[in-house]
């Protein structure tokens, strides 16, 4: 959520995201940003995200499914996202953003 507000470079996800999915949040966080630009000051998106609830669930030792609500000013968001574990660390293979 930071990325799409613009708080947080996309960048700094770079070596949690599979590149399918970097790819992905990058084109998102760019129509939002051209969204943005658009609208009135009043109608940004994505201000004062709040995390509202957070559930994980275990598939196996290496993978892991994550679901997220995030509430908004003006709505919720749900965050789906799988991770699995590498060699070096935990990695979004498939990340949706409703």
């Amino acid at each position: 959520m930071e990325v799409l507000a613009g708080i947080r470079p996309i960048q700094q996800l770079a070596r949690s995201l599979e590149p399918e999915c970097y790819l992905a949040l990058q084109h998102r966080t760019a129509l939002t940003r051209e969204h943005t630009s658009r609208s009135q000051p009043s109608q940004r998106v994505h201000l004062s995200p709040m995390v509202r609830s957070v559930r994980a669930c275990r598939i196996s030792d290496t993978v892991c499914e994550a679901t997220v609500v995030v509430a908004e000013e003006q709505r919720c968001r749900a965050i789906a996202m799988r991770l699995e574990r590498t060699e070096e660390s935990w990695r979004v293979t498939a990340l949706v953003i409703g």
